[in-house]
């Protein structure tokens, strides 16, 4: 996720910032235990029933609303001590029943602050606990038996913070309920322990540093490959898909060759295409932490032993001093500026392009993929400007002619939105043009097709006023409008365009065609389906608007 208020404390010091807050291990917050909510009766058992085997050991779980719900099956060993960056180690085999009743913890990282009370509400987070063992997935299914298609979902964040459960939409058990699926979704390595190149300062055994925290997800989709007809699902028919950093996960394993038939459809949401660094840029943000540590420049025993807070600390600190500061007032570099830091590192082996940035690589061509984002990108809160301010904002970016035509447009295209909506709008409007790029990039290529949608379902909560926030989807795409009714107010109106969104999602995974009348885009129409209380197939919806940004 990158939202904006509560979040974009965190996600400025996480991404962006030198420090770094010590790490807060206490749970904020925390209902990671909790059974998913949902409309029928609870029945909450512990059947033996609910027992599945693994290649490692066999797994017990929990049977909810006639869901079979695994948390916390481990796909890895723990990634602390001598095991920091190296590659993920299969799970050591266990005898007995393993209960998988709880999420396992979660990457070490700057928990939420809270103190945006409208964002906290909307979006309901649980930071849960933290630890270096983290190597965990999460299963549900209607069924062990059969041969459902499998949905794997990687959770926002960027590439440094988050979790399989930071937000409820993520929960599973309504998917496996009412769409025949079988639900996955991870938690991996984040930040400095899953994106630190120590290959020049450990040598060979640590030449996959830089990105364990993509072989990370690797690992787990192997994890799937091989165990998933446990639990009624089919290897075969294997659907990976995320939102905002999560979307980037994606759209990085769709060009990683480890991962090459790991994974069969796709769906990046708000998010893809990243700028990921080079080899060299990566070495020269690690040896600057090593001298931020104090350490020998090959000190790696040193570096294992060292704390998460202070590993932090020092490497925002070596980060402000090999990239230099950004512009006064920016969180986030422009996409064209290529900068070190805790995202995945072009090293031109595991990563050896920068897929949907530079191109669609060769590797995807087969892979059908949807593709989208949502209305209110810049959503936040307490940004609450006049007219007249947000024209003065937008001026100091884009000049004072574009500025106004775009107020203008944006206004003329919305005209039951307020200002504060309309301001967020901005970041959805730049958001497609990111769209519209990787869709080209897609489409050149020949091969399966690309699906393009809109989520525009404007939020009924605090006025009206907040849109199709930065992450809003998930509720409806997951089919979860009522565990996440804080944001979206579980409306009879939410709830049937969350049937039919989850639906199509579904669909995708099953068939590679999301149905519902949605057909492939191109680069030249851009055709979208828009999520809204009136789903439609449009061609390039507010095109007009965006393509000022874009001029």
């Amino acid at each position: 996720m990158a939202g904006k208020i509560a979040g974009v404390n965190r996600r400025g010091a996480m991404l962006l910032t030198a420090g770094g807050a010590a790490l807060a291990t206490s749970a904020h917050a925390a209902d990671g235990a909790k059974t998913g909510a949902h409309q029928d009766p609870g029945d909450c058992t512990t059947p033996r029933s609910a027992i599945a085997d693994t290649q490692y050991g066999k797994v017990r779980g929990y049977l909810d609303g006639g869901v079979f719900t695994f948390k916390g099956v481990p796909y890895g060993q723990d990634t602390g001590d001598a095991n920091r960056w190296l590659p993920a180690k299969p799970p050591q085999p266990w005898q007995g029943e393993k209960h998988t009743l709880i999420y396992g913890a979660n990457c070490p990282q700057n928990l939420h602050d809270f103190r945006s009370i409208e964002t906290s509400f909307l979006f309901d987070w649980d930071d849960g606990y933290v630890g270096e063992d983290m190597l965990k997935l999460n299963i549900w299914t209607s069924s062990l038996r059969g041969k459902k298609p499998v949905m794997v979902y990687f959770h926002g964040g960027g590439f440094s913070f988050g979790s399989a459960y930071e937000l409820p939409s993520h929960e599973g058990a309504q998917m496996a309920r009412h769409h025949d699926v079988v639900q996955v979704s991870v938690n991996h390595r984040l930040n400095a322990l899953g994106f630190l190149d120590l290959s020049e300062i450990g040598g060979a055994e640590y030449a996959e540093s830089a990105n364990v925290g993509m072989t990370d997800l690797v690992a787990a989709l192997r994890w799937v490959r091989d165990n998933i007809a446990n639990f009624g699902g089919d290897p075969n028919r294997v659907m990976i898909y995320g939102q905002s950093g999560g979307g980037s996960k994606v759209t990085c394993l769709m060009g990683m060759p480890s991962a090459r038939g790991l994974f069969h459809t796709a769906c990046v949401q708000s998010g893809g295409g990243g700028n990921f660094a080079d080899a060299e840029q990566s070495r020269a943000l690690a040896r600057q932490l090593m001298t931020e540590l104090g350490l020998g420049p090959k000190d790696i025993t040193g570096l294992q032993k060292t704390e998460w807070s202070k590993l932090w600390a020092a490497g925002q600190a070596a980060v402000t001093k090999v990239n230099g500061p950004l512009p006064p007032g920016a969180f986030f570099p422009p996409s064209s500026v290529r900068r070190a830091g805790w995202a995945p590192t072009m090293d031109g082996h595991v990563v050896p392009v920068r897929p949907f940035f530079d191109a669609a690589p060769e590797l995807s061509k087969d892979i059908p993929l949807i593709i989208g984002s949502v209305s209110e990108e810049g959503y936040g809160y307490r940004s609450n400007p006049s007219e007249t301010e947000w024209r003065a904002t937008l001026t100091k970016t884009y000049g004072a002619d574009k500025a106004n035509r775009l107020v203008d447009a944006m206004k003329a295209a919305n005209p039951g939105k307020a200002i504060r909506t309309l301001s967020y709008g901005v970041a959805g409007l730049a958001q497609r043009n990111n769209v519209e790029r990787m869709i080209g990039l897609k489409h050149a290529m020949g091969g399966a097709p690309v699906y393009q949608y809109w989520f525009t379902w404007q939020s009924p909560q605090l006025d009206g006023v907040c849109g199709a926030w930065h992450t809003s989807e998930l509720a409806f795409c997951f089919d979860n409008t009522k565990r996440c009714e804080q944001g979206t107010g579980n409306t009879p109106e939410a709830q049937a365009l969350a049937k039919k969104m989850a639906t199509a999602w579904a669909n995708f995974a099953a068939t590679g065609n999301p149905g519902i009348g949605w057909a492939p885009t191109d680069p030249q129409r851009m055709q979208t389906m828009i999520f809204d209380n009136k789903i439609r197939f449009v061609d390039d919806p507010h095109g007009d608007v965006r393509r000022i940004i874009k001029a």
